[in-house]
């Protein structure tokens, strides 16, 4: 059986359809590889409009996926949380003349690290997490329980790729800080009271070349330890009370 959550499920290309027109977001959605036809098409057109990414499967999964009811190719899943629009985000936070304080997550995909990040990004005050359309942690029901429910109080804003989000940061002198290994500066040495925005990246890979070849700044949490790295929603929250601190 798929292990993706069953909650929150539809499929049939009229119900996806109805469904994005309605106005409600879409987390996931997977179409039959070789999908086509006149009515598929106009669904296609529909994903392009809403941005909505697409991963295609074998018929076989998704009919593990549905029991083999009659999906017509095509099942998505309905988004647990109403993502928020980034700029919006940074008007008001600005308009309240407060400094941007944001938590971007570059291929963190364990939605319990996730849910961890969440529940210690909200009680530090963050004003947004910023999380990539593909290859991040889906927003299910188990990183809404390990969030203890946070994840329905901080704004969420996912965007086609953190790229763009940096570019937009930047527009706004809003500092971008990645948390690397290979960092020369320590975590406390590094002023993060400014606007700024902190990177985390995956523990098996870390922070993508592209995106940390934008970073303002890069900085490491020293180790005295055998263990060269720590666990990623551990590591997100010393920076983040570091952030804290800074700003008193």
């Amino acid at each position: 059986m798929d292990k993706t959550s069953q909650k929150n499920i539809i499929f049939g290309m009229r119900p996806v359809m109805e469904t994005i027109k309605s106005g409600k977001q879409i987390e996931k959605l997977m179409l039959r590889q070789g999908l086509e036809g006149e009515l598929f098409r106009e669904l296609q057109n529909l994903l392009k409009q809403n941005n909505i990414q697409i991963q295609w499967v074998p018929v076989e999964r998704l009919n593990r996926i549905t029991k083999n009811m009659n999906h017509q190719g095509v099942v998505a899943w309905i988004a647990n949380i109403e993502y928020a629009n980034l700029e919006e985000v940074l008007d008001k936070v600005i308009e309240q003349g407060e400094k941007p304080f944001v938590l971007l997550l570059d291929g963190v995909t364990d939605v319990r690290n996730f849910g961890a990040i969440a529940r210690s990004a909200e009680c530090a005050g963050v004003h947004a997490i910023v999380i990539p359309a593909k290859g991040g942690a889906p927003l299910n029901a188990d990183a809404m329980k390990t969030s203890a429910g946070t994840l329905n109080r901080i704004p969420v804003c996912r965007v086609p790729n953190l790229k763009t989000a940096i570019y937009v940061l930047k527009s706004l002198d809003v500092a971008i800080v990645g948390a690397s290994e290979k960092a020369d500066k320590n975590y406390f040495n590094v002023d993060l009271n400014r606007p700024a925005a902190i990177i985390m990246g995956s523990e098996g890979t870390g922070i993508s070349r592209t995106n940390l070849e934008l970073c303002d700044e890069l900085i490491k949490i020293p180790l005295k330890g055998s263990i060269k790295s720590l666990n990623v929603s551990a590591a997100a929250a010393i920076l983040l009370f570091e952030t804290v601190k800074q700003r008193g």
